[in-house]
């Protein structure tokens, strides 16, 4: 073997076939950083694979502090990380020894086959993020995740081999009490470089992932690392999945793997964990559409609710319930505004049909005064205390964005109140509005800070960031598949079916998609499902859009709804002034769109997030749904 020395000044230099205990035999891969070989063990008798840095430390002590990080990830234990069967040096030239029985390397199995079937490649993937989010708990990156330390084993599972290989002899033993005096102030520098060595481990999962989808390497490269030195933020080079492949592939798949491979740093996964929870998700969710974060969702729901009950709840409960001559409908304007109490009602009402109890009815309900004059002011009570109170288990930070999103909902509802075609009960059309949220709602409690990963991904480019750099928002659908793999929409329509909303209940809450045409409805339930939708893009418009695009927006909105609902941009915009108020005020219902608003106010309307207040005011008359 050439000396150390001899290695640096020539860096692609290959070692003999003589390597200790192993004979060389073939080159299995080979990167800027790593290469990894085949080879015979004299000792076992049994083939090794040997995956050594291309360069050799350049002194004894970073050859001492190599092995030191090589050990120290080789002590790791787990099953998508392959046992190491020597960390040694030969020659000045260190490497990790794994057995040929742990699998054939990626590369390997590529070579053979192009490209991975669409359910296989995410689960080698997730396999792979599983391993290395444990070894980025324990503080040890791999440093150079390529296709050859990748291995794929006869049972159709993969997992990583040769953990810090190169690390170049830069310890991430930060923080490791064992190594550092009692007391003494944790290394900034050394969490810094672990995060940005686990980071890279990531962002090279995304494109592993992207070939093995492909069929081809990202950029033309075979190597990841020379991949990641020409995207941001070193170079300026995007890496998406291109529309036509080989396979298809599925459109949460797609944004999964675009997400983490963007080109903006702050949108891409930041750790193994979260990418691989997307990609479990996802997995989950077509195996069972039940299962996944549903699943986790409506185990949630049993634990916690589905929302916390807003501030005051006691006192409008016992204001409302005091007196139980009151007319069911001035209790319901009191009990509207709190969406938590509202959908209590609707779940324990709907519920209560579905398991046979005493209480009959003609399909669903969807009015509070129908169901408060069905079970009484007992059983609003008992919705009441069924609730927690705010803010359940949120800290203040993820308390404030879920008012923030109530706020938002309520805004809509009113809105769809003030849009609604005449002879429609503007509460039917409220809490239509509302349950089309339902699973935006429920994804802010139960899932905080997916949804502020949700929120970033549809948030427009900051002016800062360089326009060769700039990726466009990404449409609520593609973020929710990309953070959770699912869609958020599924969250709602799973969440109403467990509380027995019927199915024409659950066409009504399912959005119109974006990109469908806004036809002439057929049924009541069409217009219902019509006005929801057109109130609650006109709501996203308002939160996602700049303002000196707020105008276009609204009026995009108004012109897709135009023939069915006949309004304009000015109808829009002033229905939308109007529910601003009402949500100000905590009031109940919405009067009729009347002159005198604009878009300007609209935009430039402080959000309240104070509590809706205690008092009601005179509502609108609400007639009973078109039959």
């Amino acid at each position: 073997m050439p000396s150390a020395a001899a290695h640096h000044s020539s860096a692609f230099a290959a070692p003999a076939p003589a390597f200790g205990r192993f004979e060389l035999r073939r080159l299995l891969g080979k990167s800027e950083a790593t290469m990894a070989w085949l080879a015979f063990d004299s000792a076992s008798h049994l083939e090794a694979m040997l995956t050594m840095p291309r360069v050799a430390p350049a002194s004894a002590a970073g050859v001492a502090d190599w092995l030191v990080d090589a050990r120290r990830a080789a002590r790791l234990d787990h099953p998508n990380l392959a046992p190491v069967l020597e960390c040694g040096v030969h020659e000045s030239w260190p490497f990790i020894a794994v057995s040929r029985g742990a699998g054939i390397t990626l590369d390997e199995w590529l070579s053979n086959h192009r490209l991975a079937p669409v359910d296989e490649g995410a689960e080698w993937l997730s396999g792979v993020l599983r391993g290395l989010a444990f070894a980025h708990d324990a503080g040890v990156a791999h440093h150079d995740l390529q296709y050859h330390n990748i291995l794929i084993n006869e049972r159709g599972q993969a997992c990583v081999m040769a953990l810090a290989v190169a690390s170049g002899g830069v310890s991430m033993r930060a923080g490791e009490g064992a190594e550092r005096r009692r007391g003494a102030p944790i290394d900034t520098a050394a969490l810094r470089a672990q995060r940005r060595a686990a980071e890279r481990d990531v962002l090279a999962c995304g494109l592993v992932l992207h070939r093995m989808l492909s069929g081809e390497p990202a950029l033309g490269q075979a190597d990841i690392g020379a991949v990641i030195e020409r995207m941001a933020p070193r170079g300026r080079e995007f890496v998406r999945l291109p529309w036509t492949t080989p396979q298809p592939i599925p459109e949460a798949l797609r944004a999964i793997v675009n997400r983490s491979t963007a080109g903006q740093e702050r949108l891409r996964y930041r750790s193994a964990r979260t990418f691989s929870n997307a990609l479990k998700g996802w997995r989950e969710s077509i195996a069972d559409a039940s299962g996944g974060p549903v699943a986790l969702l409506i185990d949630r729901l049993r634990t916690v609710g589905h929302l916390p009950a807003l501030p005051g709840l006691s006192s409008r409960v016992q204001r409302v319930t005091a007196i139980e001559s009151q007319r069911t409908d001035e209790i319901a304007r009191n009990l509207l505004p709190d969406i938590g109490l509202s959908l209590e009602l609707l779940r324990m009402l709907n519920t209560a049909q579905v398991q046979g109890t005493q209480i009959a009815a003609n399909g669903a309900v969807l009015t509070l005064r129908r169901i408060v004059s069905l079970i009484g002011v007992n059983g609003v009570r008992q919705a009441a205390n069924s609730l927690r109170q705010w803010p359940g288990p949120l800290d203040e930070a993820h308390a404030a964005a879920l008012r923030a999103a109530i706020d938002r909902v309520r805004l809509a509802g009113h809105t769809a109140e003030a849009l609604r075609p005449a002879g429609y009960d503007g509460e039917v059309v409220y809490l239509i509005t509302v349950l089309q949220n339902l699973g935006r709602l429920l994804l802010r409690y139960h899932f905080a800070e997916e949804a502020e990963q949700i929120d970033l991904l549809m948030q427009p480019t900051p002016p800062d960031v360089d326009p060769e750099l700039q990726d466009p928002p990404l449409s609520e659908k593609a973020a929710s598949f990309a953070v959770l793999g699912v869609d958020v929409e599924t969250f709602g329509t799973a969440v109403a079916r467990h509380w027995g909303l019927g199915d024409d209940v659950l066409h009504m809450i399912r959005r119109l998609p974006a990109d469908a045409a806004v036809r002439k409805p057929d049924a009541d339930a069409d217009v219902l499902r019509i006005v929801a939708s057109a109130a609650n893009e006109a709501v996203d418009a308002v939160h996602y859009t700049p303002a000196a695009k707020l105008a276009a927006a609204i009026g995009n909105v108004a012109q897709r709804y135009a023939k069915v609902l006949r309004i304009n941009a000015k109808a829009v915009s002033e229905s939308l002034q109007q529910a601003r108020e009402i949500v100000r005020k905590g009031l109940s219902a919405a009067p009729r769109a009347r002159p005198g608003s604009s878009i300007e106010s609209v935009a430039n309307a402080p959000e309240d997030s104070s509590p809706p207040a205690e008092k009601e005011s005179a509502s609108a008359s609400a007639s009973q749904p078109k039959q």
